[in-house]
């Protein structure tokens, strides 16, 4: 046999080698710098491919595009080529973590630690400091990696937002604003009520009326968690300097991560002329002007709650 018949009865017994497709549904991770002899050995051990058809793959037959790390999802039937280019493309396994709005950062901390797929230890983010959202990560990743993307996510946001502050804003700096947000945040859970519970609060900044928001009675106690109980006397008047019970002005820092949109809600309040709320039952809120109209809509809440055998 000629040398040339060799050679093309080589490279015909490298490409039927690399024609042996997964046997196998899997997934992979390809950690950062790994090498095209490195992921042939996780392919390999994986019961995927053998390594030398990897190889021989990337040599003869491949791009010269690196192969990017990540986690991979190998479908049943993908050949050493078929895999190569997926490396090559880096279409990794996108897996998220979601961080809603006004989870404050204890639960951030928890949801993290129990994401078994990162690794590595994080100190309790500072409040205020994570953009809510949902952030993709790969297998293998640091928690801190990822905690590092949701604060700068917030630094962008944040900077983004105070450019198109308003003069009728009451806060003066980023700490103020991410406070008074997070206040928002925890007290309505309709869209439509953030500006206009962010205008109640200016009002009584304002005027220097206390913000007796409940949420920053219960930070001190849980962090954040919720109570699950009702809330104690002395409890309402117990000085921390969260609880604006018992102090007038802004807590001294926020009480949870606040979203964009209660962000942008105190940087531009609606301009109303109220001075109180209360729940009306449905999740909304109804507002009042003077404390004789709050008194009015307190009890029509507390009747209705009697109804639902709520209170006695």
């Amino acid at each position: 046999m000629t040398i040339g018949r060799l050679l093309l009865a080589s490279l015909l017994a490298l490409l039927l080698a690399a024609c042996s497709g997964a046997p196998k549904d899997a997934e992979v991770v390809i950690p950062q710098g790994a090498s095209i002899a490195k992921a042939g050995e996780i392919l390999e051990d994986a019961g995927l491919v053998s390594a030398s058809s990897f190889r021989n793959q990337a040599r003869f037959f491949g791009s010269d595009e690196p192969i990017k790390p990540g986690e991979y999802r190998i479908e049943k039937g993908m050949d050493a080529g078929d895999i190569l280019a997926l490396f090559q493309s880096g279409k990794t396994i996108q897996r998220l973590v979601m961080i809603p709005e006004g989870m404050p950062s204890i639960m951030v901390w928890e949801r993290l630690m129990a994401e078994p797929r990162l690794k590595g230890e994080i100190p309790v983010p500072a409040e205020g400091s994570i953009l809510p959202d949902s952030y993709a990560f790969t297998t293998g990743e640091t928690r801190a990696a990822v905690v590092k993307r949701m604060q700068a996510a917030m630094d962008k946001a944040f900077n983004e937002l105070w450019a198109k502050r308003t003069p009728r804003t009451a806060v003066k700096n980023r700490n103020e604003a991410i406070t008074l947000a997070s206040i928002v945040e925890k007290e309505t859970a309709v869209a439509a009520e953030r500006r206009t519970v962010a205008g109640v609060y200016t009002n009584r900044l304002g005027v220097g009326m206390r913000l007796q928001a409940d949420p920053t009675i219960i930070y001190p106690v849980t962090k954040g968690k919720p109570l699950g109980r009702r809330i104690l006397r002395s409890e309402i008047q117990a000085v921390n300097g969260y609880n604006t019970y018992s102090m007038a002005g802004l807590p001294k820092g926020p009480i949870a991560n606040p979203g964009k949109a209660s962000i942008a809600a105190v940087l531009d309040p609606e301009a109303n002329d109220y001075l109180f709320f209360v729940a009306q039952g449905d999740g909304s809120h109804v507002f009042a002007r003077t404390l004789s109209e709050h008194n009015a809509n307190v009890q029509k809440w507390y009747a209705l709650r009697r109804e639902r055998g709520e209170m006695e």
